[in-house]
């Protein structure tokens, strides 16, 4: 039945293996390019496990960013995560001892699966859940530190690595428009990317400001659009 359980949740996370096996090798050769020691890809993939968040921060990090403008700006990129973990109280009331780790391990492509699988009576919903999350987080870490020792190992030209955080949210933009059908939440985060870049070049504000700025703007006017709901 354990064997079962785990090629069911295998079988359900395939599409989340081979993006973040790719996107997780990504990491790893853009915190290779920062100068950072290989270890600290797997490392950060274990304790941390935040996809987007992570690309951002090894560049807060490159950019000897202030502590507070790191947690800030972390807490803010990772803020849909209260709204998927108030949808998910029901599915998770009776996880027990796995709690604490789904409320870990709960990132967007997880959340994706955890919410649309369809389980038959047999199958425990809470060690299903279980299953896909740690499978997940072990896809990442494999594709982190996959990165990390290719990058460390083998000259490689790093041009454009970079742009992969660049790409995955651009990727996660479009998804979001397809699910939503709204455009008024890309128009406001890119006005409000604009006009901290506006501010910053007129001396109104510094450069490492930009980026807190933005997404405090964005989720105000979000809010008093009343799209918050719908956007997250």
């Amino acid at each position: 039945m354990k064997n079962k359980l785990l090629f069911q949740a295998f079988k359900a996370s395939i599409p989340v293996l081979c993006g973040y096996i790719t996107l997780g090798i990504a990491f790893g050769l853009v915190l290779i390019n920062a100068n950072y020691p290989w270890w600290l890809a797997p490392l950060m993939s274990v304790i941390m496990y935040a996809g987007a968040a992570q690309f951002v921060g090894i560049g807060l990090f490159v950019a000897a960013m202030p502590l507070s403008t790191i947690l800030i700006t972390q807490a803010l990129v990772n803020i849909r995560h209260i709204v998927y973990g108030i949808s998910l109280i029901n599915k998770y009331k009776n996880a027990g001892k796995w709690k604490p780790y789904l409320i870990f391990a709960l990132t967007d492509e997880t959340y994706s699966l955890v919410t649309t699988v369809d389980l038959d009576e047999k199958t425990d919903p809470v060690k299903f859940y279980a299953s896909v999350s740690l499978l997940n987080h072990i896809y990442w870490i494999t594709g982190s530190t996959i990165g990390a020792l290719l990058g460390n190992l083998i000259p490689l030209d790093f041009t454009g690595v970079d742009f992969a955080l660049t790409a995955l949210f651009a990727v996660l933009t479009v998804e979001q428009f397809l699910k939503i059908k709204d455009i008024i939440p890309i128009l406001i985060g890119s006005l409000c990317t604009i006009a901290s870049i506006i501010l910053m070049k007129f001396g109104i504000i510094q450069s490492s400001n930009i980026l807190l700025l933005a997404l405090c703007a964005g989720l105000v006017a979000i809010l008093l659009t009343k799209r918050g709901k719908n956007y997250a």
